[in-house]
């Protein structure tokens, strides 16, 4: 079982970003690069414009005041003014709450919000475990039922909750927590495509374009990291041998709660 992630830090634009918020901060981003639970609120810190510290965390040498923070020791994590919280779509609720301008990324609306929040549960609940069954198969037979499963999951979001008709975004004009919440695994689609044949365009042409408007939407790209260094974390998914707590639960077909 390896001791550090490598590289141990984010690398090209998510690098940049990393040193513009190095700065002592009474927010504090605790977060580790490569993951995309992380990249979830990355995003959303990056499109509201808001100033905070980003601390890395070493996932296997856990620090104590960050075990303090989360006794679970995963991130993300946020401690604002020495308050802290965790789980990325409480982080996601909290920072809308906490900071409304200049903008939200949650609708206003009862109803819509309600949509909104069905999307965000089917994504977290169905899409993203699917996605690591599909990456952790290792018999073809198996691959091709993942694939076919994460397709499936991803129609079912855009025939759901994707409003359609030529809006740029899921839910119209404005990008927002469908895809602060699936743009992660958005970004990810390439390894699919290295390791298992995948393209967005199975999904669909209309799901293809909005998945190409999320990767070089500039909060997507500000909190991504060099396509080979994903590769180096990620070759351990796709060879099944990946001691994450993701990874264990999907051999065990649960999920983390």
């Amino acid at each position: 079982m390896p001791d550090k992630i490598d590289p141990p830090h984010a690398t090209g634009a998510a690098e940049d970003t990393v040193k513009k918020h190095s700065q002592p901060h009474d927010l504090v981003f605790h977060a580790g690069w490569f993951c995309p639970f992380v990249q979830r609120v990355w995003i959303a810190l990056e499109e509201k414009g808001l100033k905070y510290e980003y601390r890395e965390v070493n996932p296997y040498q856990k620090e104590p005041h960050f075990l303090a923070i989360n006794p679970k020791g995963l991130v993300p994590a946020l401690e604002h003014h020495d308050k802290a919280l965790y789980e990325s779509l409480v982080l996601l609720e909290y920072l809308d709450d906490a900071f409304p301008s200049p903008r939200s990324l949650r609708p206003t609306d009862p109803h819509e919000l309600g949509l909104v929040r069905l999307a965000v549960q089917h994504i977290s609940n169905v899409v993203v475990p699917a996605f690591y069954r599909y990456v952790q198969a290792q018999e073809p037979e198996k691959q091709r039922d993942g694939h076919d499963a994460f397709v499936a999951a991803l129609r079912d979001v855009q025939a759901q909750w994707f409003v359609g008709e030529g809006a740029p975004w899921a839910r119209g004009d404005h990008f927002g927590w469908v895809e602060a919440v699936l743009g992660p695994w958005v970004a990810r689609f390439a390894l699919l495509e290295q390791h298992r044949g995948f393209s967005a365009s199975d999904v669909g042409d209309e799901f293809a374009m909005w998945a190409q408007r999320v990767l070089e939407r500039p909060s997507v790209k500000a909190t991504s990291s060099l396509p080979e260094n994903y590769e180096s974390v990620y070759r351990r998914y796709f060879e099944d041998t990946a001691e994450s707590e993701v990874a264990k639960a999907t051999r065990k077909g649960e999920w983390l709660k």
